[in-house]
């Protein structure tokens, strides 16, 4: 790129931060977003003081009275005039004032150093090279352990500058990928973990996948550029019945949750019976014993006699018909769970398919994987638990939620939203680390945003959205989030603690099928009639004296 100068400093900006120079750009080189950079003395040393284009307004416009006429170029009318001779380019609408954000010059240990002071009037602007760029924006670089690479800067050609993520911001700090549907987020999700898989990474992921769509991950297996001599990436998928839920790992909570509309007095026998099997049984108590310490009732006798007396009480009736009823669904197990050490281990990818499962009992899965999680966690840090137990994890652990607003919604305290909250706050010292998804940013709770230090931002059209994701995300510029509505499917904001500044990314090709693809409906139509038409072409074609039992009656010369 050249290192001629594109523009000339006017003077400062309307705030401290910002300055405005103008430039000649028929090429349209200076796109919003761009970087540019000026120098300055500072300390004794001449910086490239890095700059975002945020604002570009046209200084010379052709006159009203030349577009009056649209079948005549307002071009060939200044020509012909002799306009375009007075301007300082051969085009007058070429010229613009531009502002720029000022960034400042990056130091290693720093980052990035705001000198304080905009460029000096006159002094000369420059396009910032993509090698700089390459260099300051990311904080990684492919291949190094803990980079991600996601893809390209979006302002420059496809690959030009790399953008690569550093992993150990969003595994101790927390991820956020907020987008419309349709925008790509899980596309470039499923990108993040690829990465993550590869060997110089090597992590433990947990993906909680609503939709089933995360199963196509299973082919990096096998390919080469994922494995290495002494190392190939996992991928395991558990089905939604091969999902269990130990019911001694439910707490009083999630019981409640679990069977809505209880009366006054079925919470009460609720109660009083989880604290029974509680005392009796510890951690160790099954569906059977809790019904029995309900049919007690009131007695506070040990839990010994299945037909012992408050079996005639209706309310009592009712709540075990209840319990009965939910907690024999095939997810929750007397003495089965998901073992911890089989769901996260490095170099292993374990995706939990939650379709086909009611929305309720997604959440109580959920709530009590991370609970467990964090208590593994915390046991095996503090060296309250140690090899070969069921709650030692000796490495940390990355989890993420698709459709996130389900499991910490804005109006609601769900079973989810208080461990999600104490790992977001606390996880970082313990090495549990969550990436939420969503499409409704608005319908998330504004603490769990507010927590993700990591954010990647696609389109979001919905003004009530957008207004969520201004006031829970700090480290967006307010000029890129003015640019949400315009990116295109597979574009992306990144800001955070894995950047070293907000930068918008062109998401790189994935490595894997894509398994979210949308329907194509009209097209599955045609293809359904284009299949009962060669059928029905088969039966008119079949030798005579063979019956046409089964033919669409729709078709003329069914029978």
């Amino acid at each position: 790129m050249s290192t001629l100068p594109i523009g000339t400093t006017k003077g400062p900006g309307e705030t401290p931060h910002e300055y405005t120079f103008v430039a000649p750009d028929p090429q349209q080189q200076v796109k919003y977003g761009e970087f540019v950079y000026y120098e300055a003395d500072v300390d004794g040393q001449t910086q490239r003081i890095l700059s975002r284009v945020t604002r570009r307004v046209p200084l010379r416009l052709y006159p009203d009275t030349f577009m009056a006429d649209p079948t005549i170029p307002p071009s060939a009318l200044a020509e012909l005039l002799g306009f375009a001779q007075e301007a300082p380019t051969s085009d007058p609408a070429s010229l613009f004032e531009i502002t720029a954000t000022i960034l400042g010059y990056y130091h290693s240990s720093l980052g990035f150093v705001n000198p304080r002071v905009p460029p000096r009037a006159g002094a000369p602007i420059y396009i910032a090279p993509d090698e700089m760029l390459a260099e300051v924006l990311s904080r990684s670089r492919p291949g190094e352990v803990g980079a991600v690479h996601i893809g390209s800067l979006l302002s420059r050609s496809p690959d030009a500058v790399p953008i690569v993520l550093d992993a150990r911001g969003f595994t101790s700090t927390h991820l956020a990928i907020i987008a419309s549907t349709g925008a790509g987020k899980s596309y470039l999700a499923a990108v993040m973990i690829e990465e993550l898989m590869k060997p110089n990474n090597r992590a433990a992921v947990l993906i909680i996948d609503p939709h089933a769509e995360y199963d196509t991950l299973a082919e990096l297996q096998g390919k080469s550029l994922f494995d290495e001599e002494t190392y190939e990436p996992q991928v395991r998928i558990y089905r939604p019945d091969q999902i269990k839920v130990r019911v001694s790992s439910l707490d009083i909570g999630d019981l409640r949750y679990l069977l809505p509309n209880l009366s006054e007095r079925m919470h009460h026998y609720l109660g009083r019976a989880y604290g029974r099997v509680q005392r009796q049984y510890k951690d160790k108590w099954t569906k059977e014993q809790l019904i029995v310490a309900v049919r007690a009732g009131a007695d506070e006798s040990p839990i010994t006699d299945p037909e012992s007396d408050s079996k005639d009480d209706p309310t009592i009736g009712a709540l075990i018909w209840r319990i009965e009823s939910v907690l024999g669904s095939r997810v929750f197990d007397n003495f089965q769970s998901l073992p911890l050490q089989d769901l996260f281990r490095p170099g292993q990818c374990t995706i939990l398919q939650l379709n086909e499962i009611p929305e309720r009992e997604q959440q109580i899965i959920v709530a009590t994987l991370l609970r467990r999680l964090w208590q593994a966690r915390q046991d095996t840090v503090r060296g309250r638990a140690i090899a070969g137990e069921e709650n030692y994890l000796p490495y940390p652990a990355f989890v993420l939620i698709e459709e996130a607003h389900n499991f910490a919604p804005a109006a609601a305290d769900l079973v989810t939203t208080q461990i999600l909250k104490q790992i977001l706050s606390e996880g970082r010292k313990f090495g549990v680390a969550v990436g939420l998804i969503s499409q409704r940013p608005g319908k998330l709770d504004s603490d769990v945003l507010s927590q993700c230090m990591t954010q990647c931002i696609m389109r979001i059209v919905n003004p009530v959205d957008q207004a969520r994701v201004a006031e829970s995300i700090e480290s967006v510029g307010r000029d890129l989030l003015l640019e949400l509505p315009a990116l295109s499917k597979g574009q992306v904001i990144v800001a955070g603690a894995s950047v070293n500044t907000p930068v918008m990314v062109r998401v790189r090709q994935r490595e894997t099928p894509h398994g979210a693809e949308d329907l194509n409906a009209p097209k599955e139509w045609l293809a359904y009639f284009s299949a009962q038409q060669e059928r029905q072409r088969e039966r008119d074609n079949a030798p005579p004296g063979l019956t046409r039992r089964g033919a669409n009656p729709l078709y003329r010369g069914s029978t």
